[in-house]
């Protein structure tokens, strides 16, 4: 197979039940594949320099956009292409043969290329309720970053435009719900950061960027249901993806995925928000200091 003038970087931290799949997926057609660690302790750097792979250690500020900047930053890159990949992901065969076949052909000005995420959960492909999300994962070295948002952090053009590609990566994640359900919960205080900044404008700043394609949807999208109501709208958000979209059809592990992901967390979301604000209400510096000494998030920074 071809090697492609590329360069990976992954974000680890205690990734060993991943990290191995993820880089042996990658490693036939990329030049460089950097592992951006936050100070692991179980065997994920071990695994990753085994294969090859550069590792790198920064500490981790609860912010994947900074971390994935400093990378940017960072890293010694020497490839014009650059993937964003997650240690649970993967490229598809169908995919890496696309890659090989027109990644050397595209004109200059194509700067990002976007790819279709394809989720399994509980070891089954989700195809109903929300498949495929579009998102741009491969972008010219030094023509994009990542935007700064506390979740749904997407990469974002600085020039050029992007492609989208027919072919699919894969978001497969290996641990278990009890698992999943502690990480979403950690996800809940990023996501009731970034409603709330939507809501009340707590950075003192309007944080909308220019997005492409269907992230720039998928923004859109959030700013209107922020304007909707707690409670109703994790609901409403359930039953679209559930019944309209088609979730029903995908068995038990469609239910859990579209109940747990599409339900549950946007309540607990809303619970959070209704908290903050039950102690807090509107006053953007009680709610600074309250995320502060609570959560220890610094919003300042």
């Amino acid at each position: 197979m071809n090697m492609l003038d590329l360069s990976v970087i992954i974000l680890t931290y205690n990734e060993e039940i991943h990290i191995r799949r993820c880089v042996e997926n990658i490693q036939p057609i990329a030049k460089e594949i950097f592992i951006v660690d936050s100070f692991s302790t179980d065997k994920t750097i071990e695994i990753a320099k085994s294969l090859g792979a550069k590792v790198f250690q920064n500490k981790w500020e609860n912010n994947y956009a900074k971390q994935f900047n400093w990378a940017l930053d960072n890293l010694p890159i020497q490839t014009q292409w650059v993937l964003r990949l997650d240690a649970d992901e993967y490229l598809t065969s169908e995919l890496i043969d696309e890659l090989t076949d027109k990644l050397k052909n595209l004109s200059k000005d194509t700067t990002g290329i976007i790819f279709k995420r394809r989720h399994i959960f509980l070891n089954k492909w989700i195809k109903r309720g929300t498949y495929p999300v579009k998102l741009l994962r491969l972008f010219r070295y030094r023509k994009a970053i990542c935007e700064q948002r506390w979740m749904d952090e997407h990469i974002q053009l600085i020039e050029g435009s992007a492609v989208e590609f027919e072919y699919d990566f894969v978001d497969h994640n290996l641990n278990n719900l009890s698992w999943w359900t502690n990480k979403h919960n950690g996800y809940a205080i990023r996501e009731t950061i970034d409603l709330l900044d939507i809501e009340l404008n707590i950075f003192g700043k309007e944080k909308r960027s220019e997005l492409t394609g269907q992230a720039a949807g998928k923004r859109n999208k959030k700013y209107s249901y922020a304007k909707k109501p707690l409670f109703l709208r994790s609901f409403a958000y359930f039953i679209y993806r559930y019944i309209f979209r088609l979730g029903f059809t995908e068995g038990k592990e469609g239910f859990l995925w579209h109940f747990l992901q599409g339900w549950w967390y946007r309540t607990l979301v809303d619970a959070k928000i209704f908290e903050i604000k039950k102690i807090c209400g509107n006053d953007k510096a009680k709610i600074i200091k309250h995320l502060r000494d609570v959560y220890n998030i610094d919003l300042s920074e």
